[in-house]
């Protein structure tokens, strides 16, 4: 077996300044704008079901967040899923993950970017509505374009310049959204919500089976996100303490929001209202909020706007992090690893990742009309694919790394040969596979466009590892142990350091070294 080249001792590090706080709103940037934009998507194609569709995609991602939470927690490195995948499974898969997470990335980029700029057009309708033909391409809203584009450039600097201005933005806005979303569901239930009308819907306007799981296959990009505060844990304070508490609650704060928001729109308006409103459905809802929808609709487009720009934003630092972490693994290119020497921030990968984005946001409008929709398939696709291999890692990892301290654990567990196997992993391992395998099927664009983004990431690591003499489907050799001590140590997470020596010394002793130096 080859032996991986020992990472070199890196002059410029990842600053560790993101916060309690700030861990929890880069989260919330990643979750909690999602509803903006699945809202409109999810009514277009489950009518009258929307309730359950969004409550099939929750259930799935309450597990999938409890596997992230634990796994986050213990490795606190960037990277996310893609590293759980390589520890846990080999550098092969840790590829398939990596290419997953950055499709997911930058399509996050690329649908927050034009879903900004579609509450932004809330107040010129005629941009909204504006269209021309370009040769085969029909109804391409060039202006909704350029506003798209104008904003990834935006990020792109600010992610450039740095994860404490990035973050310090998340926290500002995400804590005026969080208080606008609440605002709309509790005035919503109490002066404008008729159950007569949302049971109405709901017996009468129920579609098809089929349409029922595209819906689902929609609403569960309002739950994609969790992932960004694994990305951001090599740069949060004491992650092992911090992440726990960030994750569940996050779990809690926006299941609350995705199923409040489809039953509150049912009883209010009929659901073709909300699905010819696509670009900027929160905003039409609120507009329609009896005494207030005047003021309530042109703020709830302000904030619309601000709260799934920082999801974008949230998007240009994971990927970038995600490229310097995989650079850094040796499974692509050292060049993308490279930090800016002032602001510490892998500047080409945001480049790279960030132009990336901004060819798919031209593609998507390239569609016409379906511009958010194309956008969401492969959101969806890229989505489930990574969260399938972050869930199968907790198996892999629980299997092969049972001596690792873990801050928190997933809980009910059944005893398989002395180790602990998590159930909720397996639930989240047959759901998230279940969502793919309707991703699949109901998505044309996904069925043909994510398979080949996996394949081409793929070729790419193949040539790699062939010009670097490296193995292909076999893994490199790794001393984990030593890995985890110095991921410990750089967090100081002292606690959780000396209780990792201690178990590594008692396993000397008796013989059975916890040092594993082959990944599968």
């Amino acid at each position: 077996m080859a032996t991986q080249e020992p990472r070199p001792e890196s002059k410029i590090k990842l600053r560790r300044q993101v916060t309690a706080w700030g861990s929890f709103t880069w989260g919330y940037a990643g979750i909690g704008a999602d509803v903006y934009v699945a809202l409109g998507l999810v009514i277009a194609a489950a009518q009258g079901a929307t309730p359950l569709a969004f409550a099939i995609a929750g259930f799935v991602y309450i597990f999938v967040g409890l596997a992230h939470t634990e796994l986050a927690a213990a490795y606190p490195v960037a990277g996310g899923g893609q590293y759980f995948a390589y520890r846990g499974m080999g550098d092969f898969w840790g590829v398939v993950a990596g290419a997953a997470l950055m499709l997911d990335y930058t399509i996050d980029i690329a649908l927050f970017a034009m879903a900004s700029a579609g509450y932004i057009n809330f107040f010129f309708p005629a941009i909204r509505e504006f269209a021309v033909h370009l040769g085969p391409f029909k109804d391409v809203n060039l202006v909704w374009l350029a506003e798209s584009l104008f904003f990834i450039a935006c990020l792109t600097v600010l992610n450039i310049k740095g994860v404490r201005e990035s973050s310090l933005f998340n926290e500002i806005l995400g804590v005026l959204d969080m208080a606008m979303e609440a605002s709309i569901v509790v005035l919503g239930f109490a002066f404008a919500w008729r159950p007569d009308l949302f049971l109405h819907q709901w017996t009468t306007e129920f579609p098809s089976t089929k349409q029922i799981l595209y819906g689902v296959s929609i609403a569960v990009i309002s739950f994609v996100g969790m992932e960004s505060v694994s990305q951001a844990a090599e740069e949060t304070i004491r992650p092992g303490t911090v992440i726990p508490r960030t994750s569940l609650a996050l779990i809690i704060v926006v299941l609350l929001f995705a199923m409040a928001f489809p039953v509150v729109s049912l009883g209010i308006l009929p659901w073709q209202d909300l699905a010819m409103r696509e670009g900027d459905p929160v905003a039409h809802l609120a507009s329609q909020l009896p005494y207030i929808g005047f003021l309530a609709g042109p703020i709830a487009a302000i904030l619309a706007a601000t709260i799934v720009l920082i999801s974008a934003n949230t998007g240009v630092m994971g990927c970038s992090r995600l490229a310097y972490s995989m650079s850094e693994m040796g499974l692509i290119g050292k060049w993308l690893s490279q930090l800016h020497h002032k602001y510490h921030t892998p500047v080409r990968a945001i480049l790279v990742f960030a132009g990336v984005a901004a060819l798919e946001a031209v593609f998507g409008f390239m569609t016409g009309d379906r511009a958010l929709g194309t956008m969401a398939d492969m959101y969806a696709f890229g989505a489930m694919l990574a969260y399938l291999l972050a869930s199968a890692a907790l198996i892999a990892l629980r299997i092969k790394e049972p001596h690792i301290p873990r801050a928190y654990r997933v809980p009910y567990n059944i005893q398989w040969r002395g180790l602990d196997i998590p159930i909720f992993g397996i639930i989240a391992v047959l759901g998230t596979g279940g969502i793919l395998i309707v991703v699949l099927w109901t998505h044309a664009v996904a069925r043909i466009m994510g398979p080949l983004w996996i394949l081409g990431w793929v070729a790419y690591y193949a040539w790699y590892r062939y010009r670097q003499k490296l193995p292909i489907f076999r893994s490199t050799q790794h001393d984990w142990d030593a890995e985890q001590l110095q991921i410990l140590s750089d967090t100081g997470e002292w606690e959780m350091y000396e209780q990792f020596k201690i178990e590594i010394e008692r396993k000397k002793k008796n013989g059975n070294s916890a040092v594993r130096t082959a990944a599968p």
